[in-house]
């Protein structure tokens, strides 16, 4: 039997050990069971509660002898735990409509990161530099299952989330559920770091046009056996269950199609790639249908992302473009030809194929305009809504709020275009009964809900109210209009709030939660809260929105204010200051700042004190984000309150973390060394951690032109770092009697955590200032005993070239660290030719040598002006040259290893001449 026949077999049924009628979910339950002593598992769990239970077990920390918190075990059990999970994802066929649907984002991404880990991805490699064609199949499915998963949660996370009313407050599980939600945020933040290289590996395996293979429960058990079992089989191109190339490629086209069509909201030109990849999809679907197994996409979800793309996309056939109504309303939104908009909705009263629900969105869109100061938008919102109305009364739903707060003042061209928009909205000679009756009572509850007997009088004697209602129906009503008390008309009275329109309290506290989330007008936000607080006293407004989030650190005083209108509205303006400063709207958070300023100024000291801090870090950023961009320093203004935050010393003062962060990164990037050096104070050097890293980096890069032996500052600089990077180190007896090494990879012996120290260095931009601490850590990283490839860099001779305890640094962190750096570094300067060759030597020390060889070349290239001019010796130096030499030889490059080989300063002829007596020579 074929190893892929095997795998049909065992996807399909149990293993031959197992009874007949044992279904494979129902074994693995048992073998959890049996192996893991899972006893607490529920007595029939779901597959995917399975996957939880054991990616839970596998994931718990330890404690040692001290109590102290340890991560957990690399040991059997664990890893069998791990397997399990993998099993029960197999046993699903790696399906990840029904993985995303039941696991959350933490728990999917340990499952995937554990599929990556068994299919033998490299760790620490990304996965935009491999080459997936020349990877074994699972392997190559393995990468695109993660990446295809890390674009689709980005598109999920975009789309709003219903806030769940909260129940009554339970401590452990509120905790539970504010970790599970940093951790989702974390995991969020990293995937759309990576957003980029994930499209690459997808737009990559779209080239493969070839099968390949999922791991399946037999291939799981064949990679857990001993090495010396597997014989192989796993490696083969047939091991696990086939996907083939079209559904693949099917799969992949709708996933990037769907990311393309997320970031065409900030780039529209990117509609195009989506409008590419779904009509690609839409082939592939039709193509692959009766033969599909594996590939599962929502077809109605993909037509409305195709008619969406067209409306988008512009088309050079101006006739297709034209041709729906859906590209029409967009064209007259665009270009504001609001009068072919009304004439639309007219039409479309009669055909109906418009989804009332887009017919919503439209009319919410031109409110929002409206309330943006274009006052004449007013007249066709009421007409939109008119023609919506007259939709719904024809379709036998209820009469939208909008109607009546639009209604509110009829007038007689109101009921003009009203009587039209009723007339064109149905055809007496083919229209049924129950469409004549709903019409009818639609205009005699008009009639019954006016004032004015004029405008009554003008309904009554229109056309269509006399065809619909019979002579006695039409009498009977005229009869009550005219015998009616007068009352006074509401409508002359001053409106100055909600209060008398015609709808229930929950539902006009629903339109002003609505406000209130859209608003960035502090005024308005304050009104609309008063008028909230006035209609109930029973709700916290603050929690209307879930992306509404302060910092814990100042939600405990904001939420310690006892005036509950005051509570809502401080903590809602520093919520929405601190959102728009995230997105960069700079203007916005500005006057939300100020105004929360003003306010608790009145009463809070704390409060006061707590809003001028960030109002100094949103200053930090509209510099660096506007003038810091084009190298004009700061005012001398913004420099004196950084220094003065740092130096602040007010007792109780709630403080963030990232403040300090970014003034002593300010400081550094704008080359305020001379204070960082001599006039900090030394008590905020020692109870700062950020300020004594940045005094240390401010010292050594103020020493660096001096002699070697002035430079005890980087001495300090490096035991700083080597600290950092260092690791605990326990032992620990197992059960077989022997003593293994724990190591936990973020220790608490240093200033900071290394994930801390990254994030901090990637705010700098001071070329000097990254070229030392990159030197830094790359010395750090050559001084392992194990090291084969030194990697070069400036200035790397002041940094010490040995340390007392090797055992105690975690080198594969540095390694990963130094990737990071020289990564961020030329994200800031591209043609830093002592990058490039940082970049470069990185390359070669991990076997890359085509991607080392393009890094070489482009280093001497930007360093003369594309070989105008002679290469400097400290660029290409020996070193250099010898490692270009290899890189071509391993690439089968003949010609130019002899040509490089007379680049040497002692050119090295045996190597030439044995390169040009090679038979498979490259062309010059």
């Amino acid at each position: 039997m074929s190893a892929e026949a095997a795998d049909r077999e065992a996807a399909t049924s149990c293993r031959p050990c197992t009874p007949p009628q044992t279904s494979w979910f129902e074994f693995l339950l048992e073998e959890a069971l049996l192996e893991t002593h899972l006893r607490k598992a529920a007595p029939d769990p779901s597959p995917v509660q399975l996957i939880i239970q054991f990616l839970e077990q596998a994931s718990k920390p330890s404690l040692n002898e001290q109590n102290q918190v340890q991560p957990p075990p690399d040991n059997k059990r664990n890893r069998i735990l791990k397997l399990l999970a993998l099993k029960v994802a197999a046993h699903l066929k790696w399906d990840l409509d029904i993985l995303e649907k039941s696991l959350s984002v933490p728990v999917l991404n340990m499952l995937l990161n554990e599929l990556l880990c068994i299919s033998k991805v490299p760790p620490g490699t990304k996965h935009v530099d491999m080459d997936l064609s020349s990877l074994p199949p699972t392997t190559a499915m393995a990468i695109l299952l993660y990446n295809r998963w890390a674009i689709r949660t980005i598109v999920q996370s975009s789309f709003p989330v219903k806030l769940v009313k909260p129940g009554p407050p339970q401590l452990n599980i509120m905790t539970q559920i504010q970790q599970e939600k940093e951790l989702t945020e974390n995991i969020l933040k990293v995937l759309k770091e990576q957003a980029a290289d994930s499209i690459l590996v997808l737009e990559a395996a779209l080239k493969l046009n070839k099968d390949l293979y999922v791991h399946t429960i037999r291939t799981l058990d064949l990679l857990a056996m001993e090495p010396g079992m597997v014989n192989g089989e796993t490696e083969s191109s047939t091991a696990g269950l086939k996907i083939s190339a079209e559904e693949i490629q099917c799969q992949v086209c709708y996933d990037l199609g769907a990311v393309y069509f997320q970031q065409g909201s900030t780039n529209s030109t990117i509609y195009e790639n989506a409008k590419e990849k779904f009509f690609r999809t839409k082939e592939l679907i039709s193509k692959i249908a009766s033969s599909s197994l594996h590939c599962t996409i929502d077809e109605k979800r993909l037509a409305g992302y195709c008619q969406a793309c067209g409306v988008l996309t512009s088309s050079s056939d101006s006739a297709s473009q034209q041709s729906t109504p859906y590209s029409q309303i967009h064209s007259c939104m665009k270009s504001g030809s609001y009068q072919e908009l009304v004439k639309i909705f007219l039409e479309d009263n009669l055909t109906l194929s418009l989804p009332i629900q887009f017919r919503h969105s439209v009319l919410r869109e031109l409110f929002q305009k409206a309330q943006q100061g274009n006052d004449a938008l007013d007249e066709i919102c009421f007409k939109v809504c008119a023609c919506n109305t007259v939709c719904d009364v024809m379709q036998g739903r209820m009469i939208d709020i909008q109607f009546n707060q639009l209604f509110l003042k009829p007038n007689k061209e109101k009921i003009d275009f009203l009587l039209e928009v009723c007339s064109r909205s149905i055809h007496l000679e083919h229209a049924s009964e129950s469409s004549q009756r709903k019409m009818a009572a639609f205009l005699k509850n008009l009639c019954l809900g006016l004032e004015d007997l004029q405008l009554v009088f003008m309904i009554s004697s229109h056309e269509l109210f006399i065809t619909l209602l019979k002579d006695d129906e039409r009498k009977l009503l005229i009869d009550q209009m005219r015998k009616r008390s007068p009352r006074i008309n509401l409508c002359t009275k001053p409106v100055t709030s909600f209060y008398d329109i015609p709808a229930s309290a929950s539902v006009s506290i629903g339109q002003l939660e609505h406000q209130l989330i859209l608003s960035m007008d502090p005024w308005r936000i304050r009104q609309i809260l008063i008028e909230l607080h006035g209609m109930t006293s029973e709700r916290q407004f603050w929690t209307v929105s879930c992306k509404w989030e302060v910092p814990n650190v100042y939600g405990n005083v904001i939420l310690g204010i006892k005036d509950n209108l005051t509570r809502d509205l401080v903590y809602i303006l520093m919520a929405k200051g601190l959102h728009c400063s995230a997105i960069k709207d700079f203007v916005h958070a500005k006057q939300l700042f100020a105004a929360c300023l003003e306010l608790v100024t009145e009463f809070s000291p704390k409060l006061r004190q707590v809003m001028l801090n960030e109002m100094l870090l949103l200053d930090i950023y509209t510099h660096e984000a506007g003038a810091g961009v084009s190298g004009e320093r700061p005012p001398s203004d913004l420099i004196s309150r950084v220094r003065g935050y740092l130096e602040m010393r007010v007792p109780d003062i709630p403080l963030r973390q990232v403040i300090a962060e970014e003034c002593v990164a300010f400081l550094l990037n704008w080359r305020e060394n001379e204070y960082l050096t001599m006039q900090v104070p030394l008590p905020l050097v020692q109870t700062n951690p950020y300020v004594k890293l940045g005094q240390l980096l401010a010292a050594t890069c103020k020493e660096l032109p001096g002699p070697k032996e002035s430079r005890r500052t980087a001495k300090d600089l490096w035991e700083v770092v080597v600290q950092i990077c260092s690791v605990s180190n326990q032992h620990k007896r197992g059960n077989d009697g022997r003593v293994s090494l724990i190591k936990h990879r973020e220790s608490t012996l240093g200033i900071m955590y290394r994930s801390e120290l990254l994030s901090f260095i990637k705010k700098l931009r001071e070329p000097l200032v990254l070229t030392t601490i990159l030197s830094l850590f790359v010395k750090l990283h050559n001084v392992r005993e194990d090291i084969v490839n030194d990697i070069a860099a400036e200035h790397i001779s002041i940094w010490p070239s040995s340390i007392p305890n090797l055992q105690s640094v975690d080198f594969e962190a540095v390694a990963v660290t130094v990737k990071e750096l020289v990564n961020y570094a030329l994200t800031i300067n591209a043609n830093n030719h002592f990058w490039l060759i940082i970049q470069a030597d990185i390359y070669f020390a991990t076997n890359q040598y085509s991607a080392a060889l393009h890094y070489y070349l482009q280093a001497g290239a930007v360093c003369s002006d594309f070989f105008n001019k002679m290469v400097p010796p400290d660029v290409f130096t020996d070193q250099v040259i010898k490692r270009m030499i290899k890189c071509c030889s391993l690439l089968n490059c003949h010609t130019q290893v002899a040509i490089l080989c007379q680049f040497l300063r002692e050119i090295d002829y045996k190597t030439a001449f044995k390169a040009l007596q090679e038979q498979n020579r490259s062309p010059p």
